[in-house]
């Protein structure tokens, strides 16, 4: 029986990671998997950290994936604490920070992602970055009711962070590089509701605002100043640009690297060599195009593929999934499933910011390859889901919806 190890270097506590390790005991693997991750912690989640533990509404060990019976009942061979800073592609074998080489016979590589930095701004104390559970729990030690949070960035997690500190009496500034928050992995039409609601809730949202330099005053930041020289006073600052693959250990492998592990239509990047979750860059034969895609969903439903394709090299399955994502914002649930970005064109189909309302159709090429919606029965969210996982034809989607 070939032995599996598993390195994991995600520092959210890869969810993917376990997924494939579960997926495998399901399986009836029996044969040891090493589980290698730089957080000491057991796997948790990370999504609610952006919300659940930053309103209070979530102690931090209320996010763990697994309970330590479950965890100890799949037998793996945990080296939490301990990063991998090395790949012998040649000599299937993994070096760790602590000096230790893992020997391999199948590789799932799920280190993850990393937060991105304003030059500078990592060595001032107030300055934050959300990504481990760590960094949420120091935020939420610092907000309250008057502080002021300039936050960097209005993607999801700038976003999320925003209505959460809103709801506790923060004073919030929110930048956007571009016009709109999220446009462009949404569409502008969708942002100009986001937009709606930030201001509606008080938020004060800058667009076209670039960022020069973060400001600091005796060894703690003060304010965020503009290209434009508007200087943003801030008790605490969160910056929320995005985020960097894990794969700088993977330099000099061999692997090919470019915005993360670059991966076939099986999710393998060598032979018997695996990329799961947000490190993970595959080519998705469902929409036709490459996707890296750094939400909780993909990572689970992806290391069930991998696991598949590991134990039964013979008939893998392409991974081809409709990708499925959700922010919470103020009290609306927002979800997406498929590939919205790249979209040629996008149709509000119903749209009610007071009523908290939302449908938006995404069109690529001439197919329907997206939707989004806030307010909705999931029964209106599963159909649409069925019309782009069999590649429906645009006119006819919208017909369909015209009819009814």
């Amino acid at each position: 029986m070939w032995r599996s190890r598993e390195p994991d270097r995600d520092r959210r506590g890869s969810a993917g990671g376990l997924a494939t390790a579960e997926a495998l005991r399901r399986a009836g693997y029996g044969g040891a998997i090493t589980f290698v991750g730089e957080e000491p912690q057991l796997p948790y989640d990370r999504p609610p950290l952006s919300k659940q533990v930053m309103t209070g509404e979530w102690e931090p060990d209320r996010l763990a994936l697994r309970g330590k019976e479950e965890i100890d009942a799949l037998g793996l061979q945990l080296r939490l604490g301990v990063p991998a800073i090395g790949l012998d592609l040649s000599g299937g074998s993994v070096a760790l920070a602590d000096g230790a080489e893992v020997p391999y016979d199948a590789l799932v590589i799920a280190t993850g992602v990393r937060p991105r930095h304003l030059p500078g701004s990592q060595v001032v104390p107030g300055v934050h970055t959300l990504r481990t559970l760590d960094d949420a729990v120091s935020l939420k030690a610092r907000l309250g009711r008057g502080r002021r949070l300039v936050i960097v960035g209005a993607g999801f997690v700038g976003a999320e962070v925003a209505a959460v500190a809103s709801g506790l009496g923060v004073q919030v500034t929110l930048l956007e590089a571009g016009p709109l928050p999220l446009a462009q992995a949404i569409g502008e039409q969708a942002g100009h509701v986001l937009a709606e609601m930030h201001r509606s809730h008080g938020v004060e949202l800058r667009t076209h605002a670039v960022v020069a330099e973060i400001v600091s005053a005796g060894g703690a930041v003060t304010g965020v100043r503009l290209a434009d020289e508007t200087v943003l006073p801030a008790d605490e600052v969160l910056v929320a640009i995005g985020s960097v693959p894990n794969t700088e250990w993977l330099d000099g492998s061999g692997l090919t690297l470019g915005d993360g592990l670059v991966c076939d239509e099986f999710s393998a990047a060598a032979p018997g060599v695996y990329g799961v979750g947000d490190v993970a860059r595959w080519h998705n034969p469902l929409f036709g195009t490459a996707m890296r895609i750094e939400h909780r969903t993909n990572a689970a439903e992806q290391g069930l593929a991998v696991a598949h394709n590991l134990l039964h090299p013979q008939a893998r399955r392409p991974f081809a999934p409709v990708p499925y994502f959700w922010s919470d914002q103020y009290g609306m649930k927002i979800q997406a499933y498929g590939h919205l970005r790249d979209h040629d064109e996008a149709l509000v189909l119903d749209g009610d910011v007071r009523q908290r309302r939302l449908l938006i159709a995404y069109r690529t090429g001439d197919r329907v390859t997206g939707v989004l919606a806030a307010g909705m029965s999931p029964k209106i969210l599963r159909a649409w889901r069925a019309l782009i996982a069999v590649r429906t034809p645009w006119a006819t989607a919208i017909a369909g919806t015209t009819a009814a």
